[in-house]
């Protein structure tokens, strides 16, 4: 593969705890109960906030409302972030990996259904700049379908100057590897950061199941002969 895109949340970054916690706590104040595990699991990792919303409220919401319960909720889960210093590091392996990355030129994105006041808390809390073209992260502006969609890593290929077909996805949640199957990625790599292994042996399309980065097999990735990105 000539590149590879990364989802954040879970994939990067070990917060689907907190986002679950975050959102058990949002959900029971929208509907009066917190989601189920299922629910979680289906109809939260990889999607907007509206259609999170929208799922838990049982309607469309209005614009105003997602911009409400939206930030209230990211405040609520940037919170718990800043409070658990022990895990706020990006995933075992994972700066290694993006030195290598970077060190050898391989064209790599971030492709987030996270909105920008969190992607924007990411990129100063964690330095992204070090290894990413900021211009280069695609996130949910508001225009771009949740996943599983297939539009984010079709922009996010094309941010990065290539098709699809040629470059590697990592993602933790369903609907992320399911978007990335319908854009026509070339490989999709599974980190179980989360669900157990022999949860992701049952999804088809998958190349490899890892259990964090250190376990990335870079031979996997085309390292180029000359510098394009």
């Amino acid at each position: 593969m000539k590149g590879i895109i990364f989802d954040f949340n879970g994939t990067l970054y070990w917060d689907s705890k907190l986002h679950y916690d975050a959102w058990r706590e949002f959900s029971a104040i929208l509907r009066g109960k917190p989601f189920s595990d299922e629910e979680m699991r289906d109809k939260m990792f990889g999607h907007t906030n509206e259609d999170i919303i929208e799922y838990a409220i049982g309607k469309k919401p209005t614009k105003e409302m997602v911009e409400k319960y939206g930030k209230e909720k990211e405040a609520l889960y940037r919170k718990r972030c800043l409070l658990d210093p022990e895990h706020f590091k990006l995933a075992p392996g994972a700066t290694d990996l993006l030195d290598y990355l970077k060190e050898n030129n391989i064209p790599h994105t971030i492709a987030t259904m996270s909105e920008w006041d969190n992607v924007e808390f990411y990129i100063k809390e964690f330095h992204l700049e070090k290894w990413f073209d900021l211009d280069k992260i695609v996130y949910s502006d508001g225009t771009i379908p949740g996943k599983p969609a297939p539009d984010i890593f079709i922009i996010a290929a094309d941010k990065i100057g290539l098709s699809p077909k040629d470059c590697l996805v990592v993602e933790d949640a369903i609907a992320g590897i399911n978007s990335a199957k319908s854009a026509g990625i070339g490989k999709i790599i599974a980190i179980a950061s989360l669900e157990p292994i022999d949860f992701y042996k049952k999804i088809d399309g998958i190349e490899t199941i890892i259990k964090d980065f250190s376990e990335f097999d870079r031979s996997l990735l085309e390292v180029p002969k000359t510098n394009k990105y």
